[in-house]
């Protein structure tokens, strides 16, 4: 008898900030994963951008890292059951909240996956914009085939 080894999972990262552009790369992505039986893994990012923080008033010592966290979560657990919602059969979604630049904390989770998904556009890009600059920098530096969804 021969011994087969298991097949590991397969993964899909997906990018998700809240916006449209996200929400339809969830979908996408949780097609996908119906068809090829993979897991998904969605993942936002945070930073407190020092541009903003000083434009608010703000020091960067006042600001409360857990509460960031928290909306993070929070909303990324919107937007997920938002998506699940539309869904016929769910597929379960494991979620990841990484503190850093959102395209280093991709191309970071994108490690070992089969798929990152991302959307054309999230919430830092210029109107008019047809790729957004996360999008534009995890096609040119990711380890694995990138997706991205236009909006």
């Amino acid at each position: 008898m021969i011994d087969l080894e298991p097949i590991q999972d397969h993964r899909i990262v997906v990018g998700v900030d809240s916006s449209a552009g996200s929400a339809e790369a969830l979908r996408w992505a949780l097609a996908h994963a119906r068809l090829t039986g993979a897991t998904i893994e969605a993942v936002t990012a945070w930073q407190v951008p020092p541009m903003h923080v000083y434009a608010q008033g703000w020091t960067p010592t006042g600001i409360d890292d857990a509460d960031i966290i928290r909306y993070a979560e929070k909303t990324l657990a919107e937007t997920v059951a938002q998506v699940q919602d539309e869904e016929d059969h769910p597929i379960a979604v494991t979620t990841r909240v990484m503190h850093g630049p959102a395209a280093q904390v991709l191309l970071e989770a994108g490690k070992g996956a089969d798929l990152v998904v991302l959307g054309s556009r999230g919430h830092g890009a210029f109107a008019g914009m047809m790729l957004g600059s996360v999008s534009q920098h995890c096609v040119q530096h990711a380890t694995c085939p990138t997706v991205v969804i236009p909006k």
